[in-house]
């Protein structure tokens, strides 16, 4: 049972303690007391250091679509490894990743390869600087875009300092520049005429508005259609860039979510599922825009390297998953996810709790609350609420099952009903177990 203070994974955290800070390289994957350490994975299910087996429905936060060592991605990766790692030329490899990038989403005209989403959406906002020749973006309060000050504005604001109606732009790091805030206009999620308004007073500095379309730091809550063409509209209109981050929303159709909402933005963000489980990041758009990085005659007005961008194991590992990503596929992971978040919801109702999820295609999110969810504030959760949905995380983990510790699940192709049943009678079983606690310490 965790926690167990006699456990492979404490020790391994004790050990850790010594040489990392805090334990880890990832705030994301900390869990108080500890953090269960991973041994081996394969399909949908992960083994930890201790024997413990469980049904994996966070995948690496989402990356891996296809689950752990899908015999055609390691195909790929097997036939690359023995061409080389890495070099200091670009590769075929590239290429043929781009293309199929491409192929499936008409807004992309080119493609530029970095390591990870934080890398990529700090590139696009750089992209639109240099090709708008202006300074500011704007942002929505709660969103996350990876771990890029000007990005991490009003991150994590709460009552205390979110502001009475406007948001205000409230640093997420310690020691945030100054200048970086002044930079960053705070718009609230799903709020099309408050959003606007403020843009509005911002027109002619802002040289990008940013958005997650279904994000999942703001309560896995869809960006209404309403809000998106307002955003859409209002860019267009002014000569600013619109940035969809779909690092993990590209996993939710076969032309990403832009597909199924039917607007194109000037860049999008992508990482995640698009490096088949290895290191990723892209960023894709309009070719005008994206010139900013061609060097082919001269110095370009966004000069960008790095090492690892476009490294071939990754282009061949993420060229067989998209590969396997046709849009039958699309179709099944997504009945698979309608049919997980109705079983979910039917476990609240059986357990008698007050509860609902959220998300769209492969994705889920577990709320402990029946209250309606629109926007970032509506999602926030205070201390107490943070600590119910830990004894809940706690009970699923007991139960056999892997979620983030903030509610976040997602499905991939290895699985099936099966899975999804026993899913929802993990869920079942904890919300019970959950309810049984809460009444015993009344």
């Amino acid at each position: 049972m965790y926690p167990d203070t006699n456990s492979e994974s404490a020790r391994l955290y004790q050990r850790a303690r010594q040489v990392l800070p805090g334990g880890n390289s990832r705030t994301t994957v900390f869990n108080a007391p500890y953090p269960i350490y991973a041994r081996s994975g394969r399909g949908c299910l992960v083994t930890d250091v201790d024997g413990v087996e469980r049904l994996d429905f966070i995948n690496n936060y989402t990356a891996l679509i296809h689950g752990h060592l899908h015999a055609k991605v390691l195909e790929a990766v097997q036939e690359q490894l023995t061409l080389g790692t890495c070099f200091a030329n670009p590769t075929e490899s590239e290429i043929a990743l781009a293309e199929e990038l491409c192929r499936r989403v008409p807004s992309f005209e080119r493609v530029r390869f970095v390591n990870s989403g934080t890398e990529a959406v700090m590139n696009a906002v750089k992209a639109a600087r240099a090709f708008t020749g202006r300074r500011k973006i704007a942002k929505c309060e709660g969103l996350y875009h990876g771990s890029y000050d000007p990005v991490e504005i009003s991150l994590d604001s709460n009552p205390d300092n979110w502001g009475k109606d406007d948001p205000t732009p409230i640093p997420y790091s310690a020691g945030t520049p100054q200048g970086v805030i002044d930079d960053v206009v705070v718009i609230s999620y799903n709020d099309v005429a408050g959003a606007e308004r403020i843009l509005q007073s911002h027109a002619g500095q802002l040289a990008a508005v940013i958005i997650d379309p279904m994000p999942n730091r703001c309560g896995l809550i869809a960006a209404s259609t309403e809000f998106l063409a307002m955003l859409r509209s209002f860019t267009e209109r002014n000569g600013a860039m619109l940035i969809f981050d779909e690092v993990i929303t590209f996993r939710l159709g076969y032309a990403g979510y832009q597909g199924e909402v039917g607007i194109q933005p000037d860049l999008t963000t992508m990482g995640k599922i698009i490096g088949g489980g290895f290191p990723v990041g892209a960023l894709a758009g309009r070719a005008e825009v994206m010139s900013v990085f061609d060097p082919s005659e001269g110095k370009p007005s966004l000069p960008h390297g790095g090492t690892f961008n476009a490294n071939p194991v990754t282009m061949a590992a993420g060229l067989a998953s998209m590969r396997l990503l046709t849009r039958e596929a699309f179709a099944r992971l997504n009945a698979l996810g309608d049919y997980a978040r109705e079983e979910c919801r039917r476990a609240f109702r059986v357990a008698e709790m007050p509860g609902q999820v959220t998300g769209a295609g492969s994705l889920l999110m577990l709320h402990l609350t029946d209250k309606p969810l629109r926007s970032y504030r509506d999602a926030w959760r205070n201390g107490q609420e943070q600590a119910r949905f830990a004894r809940l995380h706690r009970n699923l983990l007991n139960n056999g099952v892997v979620i983030s510790s903030s509610g976040l699940g997602a499905i991939t192709t290895p699985m099936g009903e099966r899975e999804i049943d026993e899913f929802a009678s993990a869920l079942l079983t904890s919300l019970k177990e959950l309810r049984r606690e809460e009444l015993a310490s009344a």
